[in-house]
């Protein structure tokens, strides 16, 4: 089995940590598709639901953003385990309190404390690989976080509340959510033995919180966080518009969430993929070429497929599924990104969150801003702009070792790394 795992690419020392990670993330996903709409129809107004999601958004940036730092002065265990206290006091005042009796302030109050949960949990973990993976496999152990991250939260949550919700109803559903939740968080932080050395964990002071901010001055940082939010622009700003473009050429609402949800099972399998390839031939060559080069010159594909093939659904999700291959090419920026501040892993992995959540507000507000303007066309024009900029800053991403000495680790710069299975 430990030869498997080697081959794969999967840590040994950290395999429950995965299990435990696409179970917590199937329990928060079981309402991604269907709680909105749900709401409504219940008889919460359109704005307060609105407000609702938009306040879970906050919390969940907000979490993302200090996951690191956090785990930098607790350690990832327990920050794991105040993710599921968070997520078990969300969820029971939110199901049992709110929802129940559609009180909305509860429901507010407590769908926002569930918000906290999943950064703190997931990204904690993905803090907890960079601490332990060996660096030669960092990029695929980063693609296989990404992987059962997007498997529990986008593949098998929504997969079971499709087969769940006729049998046992919208809030027993959610009820069974927090099971899986409970089980993988368990799973990860007990059944899960590895360690992270000591001297990576820093005294919990308000100095090292404010890290997660004061790391932001280093220009190295700030131009990371500047990749990782584009990063996440056509993921998070397609759907805004797209829909509305491609309805001129005859596809339905229908069509395009079926070609939108083929994007995101193409890209977990690419996350593996490109993982495996960051750590062959170099972390940033991926990152600049994949994520940056080829991700524009898909998005201008994207805009003229609909003009060269009219309606054809089969052609037109195969040139959108090319965002799921591209957009999985940052996947080793996860693995870099700790070893620009060596001194400060975990504030530096709070930053790269912190993009992630950015990317979330960036994306939209480009598209409302742009999309009445100059269309689909300039929207995505100035995405693909963005992605070329991204290629341009990502050979900027240098380590501070690889700054003092040429001889830095062939892994960081970008050269091909011999791996021994």
């Amino acid at each position: 089995m430990n030869r498997v795992l080697d081959r794969i690419g999967l840590p040994r020392n950290l395999v429950w940590g995965y299990i435990g990670l696409v179970l917590f993330m199937v329990g928060d996903g079981v309402e991604q598709g269907w709680i909105s709409p749900w709401l409504v129809s219940r008889g919460v107004t359109v704005p307060d639901t609105a407000a609702l999601i938009t306040v879970y958004g906050v919390t969940v940036a907000i979490a993302a953003w200090f996951s690191g730092v956090l785990v930098q002065t607790m350690g990832p265990r327990k920050v794991m385990l105040l993710a599921l206290a968070a997520f078990l006091i969300g969820s029971v005042g939110f199901i049992g309190f709110g929802v129940t009796t559609l009180n909305w302030p509860v429901m507010l109050v407590f769908y926002a404390i569930r918000g906290l949960g999943y950064p703190l949990f997931a990204y904690s973990f993905l803090t907890w690989i960079n601490y332990s993976a060996p660096l030669e496999r960092r990029g695929l152990a980063a693609g296989w976080f990404w992987f059962m991250f997007s498997l529990g939260l986008s593949v098998i949550g929504p997969f079971y509340s499709s087969l769940a919700l006729p049998a046992l109803g919208h809030i027993a559903v959610l009820w069974t959510g927090l099971a899986f939740v409970i089980v993988g968080a368990l799973v990860a932080t007990i059944a899960n033995r590895a360690t992270v050395p000591s001297e990576e964990i820093h005294p919990f002071s308000a100095r090292e919180l404010s890290k997660a901010v004061t790391l932001i001055g280093r220009p190295t940082i700030s131009i990371g966080l500047l990749v990782k939010t584009i990063n996440g622009l056509a993921q998070y700003g397609l759907p805004v518009f797209m829909p509305i473009y491609l309805a001129s050429f005859g596809y339905t609402t229908t069509q395009w969430l079926q070609m939108w949800s083929l994007v995101f099972t193409v890209a977990i399998f690419a996350n593996l993929f490109f993982g495996y390839v960051g750590d062959k031939i170099g972390w940033r060559r991926t990152i600049g070429w994949v994520g940056g080069v080829a991700y524009s010159v898909v998005l201008v594909a994207v805009f003229l497929a609909p003009h060269l093939i009219g309606h054809n659904v089969a052609l037109m999700t195969i040139v959108l599924c090319l965002c799921g291959v591209t957009m999985a090419g940052f996947v080793p920026l996860s693995a870099l990104f700790p070893l620009l501040a060596p001194d400060n892993k975990g504030a530096a992995m709070s930053v790269l969150n912190l993009g992630a959540g950015l990317s979330a507000f960036v994306a939209p507000a480009l598209a409302g801003l742009f999309f009445g303007w100059l269309g689909a066309g300039g929207v995505l024009g100035i995405y693909a702009g963005f992605y070329l900029l991204s290629a341009i800053l990502t050979p900027f991403l240098k380590t501070p070792g690889e700054k003092a000495s040429p001889d830095a680790a062939p892994a960081i710069r970008d050269e091909p790394v011999p791996v021994n299975n």
